[in-house]
């Protein structure tokens, strides 16, 4: 039984999503800069999905800037703030288990003279509000905090941080990278105190190489793609229609059986955990559990045997899973939120992420189990050898 557990990784499109961006790409093809009706087709695609997009946040379809996915988005909140305000201060505030895209520019942010304050979490990969309010200072122009962790599912106090840094400091702006919690979560940016929101399209059943930006009215940003003004001049570059309609689509879907899917993923997530708890020993669930944590995402550490290989053995089974976060796969690494929660060293190799969507079934997860039980002592005496 093919069983697919990889969604924070990325997710398989809804068919109603696949068939729009097949009819865009063949029959709607124009540029929507282009002045003829093939153009003005193209171009009502996009406003419409701004629309769409936009009443899932309860925001301005002026507030939506779309990009290339979550990495675009990310890279366009924190370099294009920070340039645009790095009058009023260069300090940054960010957490350590953020993902690569935030890590990763906050780095260059550093090479431009930038400095950034990476928060701790506790042991459940939570951000202390105490130390985020010690951390705000009156040169902060921006914090950056993710909505969703996107290896061990812990939700972050988004809406009380909003509060707490424009309590301190009100002209701080506020990002959430929001790649693995739209969709999952209702979310009012302006209710939330947040400032610019990315989201990324294949993780909610859109197509790749889509996303968006949500940016405030009024914040002060600037461009970091040049080039023919498309976009009002935020983000130049031929629109990607078919992928803009087909992540409109996905929002639509994804946000009108919201809380029944919500409930089902979660309703899965504590089976998994509580029968796999009952039938094998040592093993670790990273993170919260509860209803308190992401329905979607289980992080669980299995000694005695090396991520690689569990993931490995499933996949001959034809389970599919990550060993931490699939961005950073290819290559040999650490997890950084692992480290952060103070996950034994030993157990750093042996965790295992399953991530379920709105497709995700009880008989899948209960083979899932039944293979874990059946591989995972067989592969603890192989490894003793």
């Amino acid at each position: 039984m093919e069983t697919y557990l990889d969604n924070s990784a990325t997710t398989m499109c809804y068919p109603d999503v696949a068939e729009l961006v097949s009819k865009i790409m063949t029959q709607d093809y124009g540029n929507p800069s282009s002045m003829h009706h093939k153009g003005l087709v193209a171009e009502n695609h996009v406003k419409d999905a701004a629309g769409k997009i936009a009443a899932t946040l309860k925001a301005d379809p002026s507030e939506i800037m779309f990009t290339s996915g979550g990495t675009e988005s990310d890279n366009l909140a924190l370099i294009g703030v920070a340039r645009a305000n790095m009058r009023a201060g260069k300090h940054l505030i960010t957490t350590q288990i953020e993902h690569p895209a935030i890590l990763e520019t906050m780095k260059h942010l550093e090479s431009e003279g930038f400095e950034v304050t990476y928060l701790p979490v506790d042991e459940n990969g939570l951000v202390r509000l105490e130390d985020l309010e010690h951390a705000l200072r009156s040169d902060t122009i921006l914090v950056s905090m993710m909505f969703v962790n996107n290896e061990i599912g812990a939700v972050e106090p988004v809406a009380e941080a909003g509060t707490l840094i424009k309590r301190v400091n009100p002209s701080t702006l506020f990002h959430v990278d929001a790649v693995q919690g739209y969709g999952k979560f209702r979310i009012c940016p302006k209710q939330m105190g947040i400032d610019l929101l990315s989201v990324s399209g294949h993780k909610i059943h859109g197509p790749k190489g889509i996303g968006f930006l949500y940016i405030r009215s009024g914040v002060k940003i600037t461009p970091i793609v040049y080039g023919g003004g498309q976009q009002k001049g935020m983000r130049s570059g031929t629109e990607n229609v078919p992928g803009i309609a087909g992540l409109a689509c996905a929002a639509e879907e994804i946000y009108e059986n919201f809380d029944a899917q919500h409930v089902q993923m979660q309703e899965l997530k504590h089976y998994f955990i509580r029968t796999l708890s009952e039938k094998l020993d040592n093993i670790r669930f990273n993170g919260k559990t509860d209803e308190t944590s992401a329905p979607h995402i289980i992080s669980v550490s299995i000694s005695g045997i090396r991520a690689e290989v569990l993931l490995h053995a499933l996949e001959d089974k034809e389970i599919y899973v990550s060993a931490g976060s699939a961005c950073a796969s290819n290559r040999p690494h650490v997890s950084e939120t692992l480290k952060a929660i103070h996950v034994q060293n030993e157990l750093l190799d042996s965790t295992i992420r399953f991530s379920m969507s709105v497709f995700t079934t009880k008989e899948q997860i209960d083979y899932t189990i039944e293979t874990l039980c059946a591989i995972v002592p067989m592969l603890r005496r192989y490894s003793r050898q």
